[in-house]
């Protein structure tokens, strides 16, 4: 399975683990290496001596390519991104900030650059600071999202009616099934986060996990719209946090509900009450935690099975 996405990143099957905080540590991103994907470890939650750390065991436990997530409004950045040179990572993933900030330094170091954006304004404007490929995201997704609400199956042919470079599709995106949609959308690749939340190599609590796996249609939703939107399993702090929005609080009152460290409380420390789960839609299809060598078995197999029955009898009329 060659396309612009495989030879960019010199990987064998065109997808992306997403770098999600508290989800993806080296065991995850070499587990989605070793197994002919492209494995983010995702730097948000991370403070800088963790990020290091889990580049050098990435690197001990796979010879294939791997990346990094780095949002650009991390505070200690800068700390981040000496670690990223110091450690010869190779390919960095940016999301929420200005691509122009970073993506000639990054490029001028050999390092490939992709940025996360929610809509086609933004697709352009990666496009034109010189970004490598870009990664579409669509309303569907899991954690911090777009305002506009615009879903992957619409996103997609748009970002790519107007983009030059290799596009990848997120959002919503969890079977092979979802995988070839993507691709006939005109996707070059697919990113997928909450598949890889629900295996046995992701760092996140097995309490978060199983919650995972049972939640069906209608258990996530978009909130903190005022605030930054955020798409999350529906618990306490959920609906705490609806409850005043409902009553007409003030994206300060919402910040300070939210406190510090909610979703550390929820995905990585287990606490399905208090935390912030967040999650995609896509979790209402998932019903098992399994070895992400199994996870991209099971894509690729569909995948492969789709195609047979598109070029069979299944689709004909």
């Amino acid at each position: 399975m060659s396309n612009k996405i495989t030879t960019l990143f010199g990987i064998k099957y065109p997808i992306i683990q997403g770098g999600m905080i508290w989800n993806s540590g080296w065991k995850l991103a070499s587990a989605v290496s070793n197994n002919g994907g492209l494995g983010l470890i995702g730097a948000g939650s991370m403070y800088p001596e963790i990020f290091r750390e889990n580049i050098q065991k990435c690197k001990k436990a796979t010879s294939k390519p791997f990346g990094v997530n780095l949002p650009m409004l991390y505070p200690q950045i800068d700390e981040l991104i000496q670690i990223i040179l110091d450690e010869e990572v190779k390919i960095v993933f940016t999301s929420a900030g200005n691509p122009k900030k970073y993506t000639s330094f990054f490029q001028e170091k050999g390092i490939t650059v992709v940025h996360v954006v929610p809509g086609v304004k933004f697709a352009l404007k990666a496009q034109e600071a010189g970004v490598n490929a870009v990664v579409a995201e669509g309303f569907e997704a899991g954690g911090h999202n777009g305002r506009d609400e615009t879903t992957t199956f619409c996103l997609i042919p748009m970002v790519k009616k107007e983009l030059n470079i290799p596009l990848i599709a997120a959002g919503g995106i969890g079977s092979g099934k979802g995988m070839l949609s993507a691709m006939i959308l005109g996707a070059d690749g697919v990113q997928m986060g909450s598949r890889f939340v629900a295996s046995e190599e992701a760092s996140s609590h097995i309490n978060f996990k199983e919650e995972v796996i049972k939640a069906k249609d209608g258990a996530t939703q978009l909130t903190l719209k005022d605030v930054t939107p955020v798409r999350l399993i529906k618990n306490k702090f959920y609906n705490e946090i609806q409850t005043a929005i409902s009553k007409g609080a003030t994206p300060e009152e919402q910040k300070e509900i939210l406190g510090r460290g909610r979703a550390k409380k929820g995905m990585f420390e287990g606490d399905l009450n208090e935390g912030e789960l967040e999650i995609g839609q896509v979790a209402g299809l998932i019903d098992s935690i399994l070895p992400v060598a199994k996870i991209i078995e099971d894509i690729i197999e569909e995948y492969q099975e789709e195609i047979e029955n598109i070029s069979t009898t299944k689709y004909h009329f």
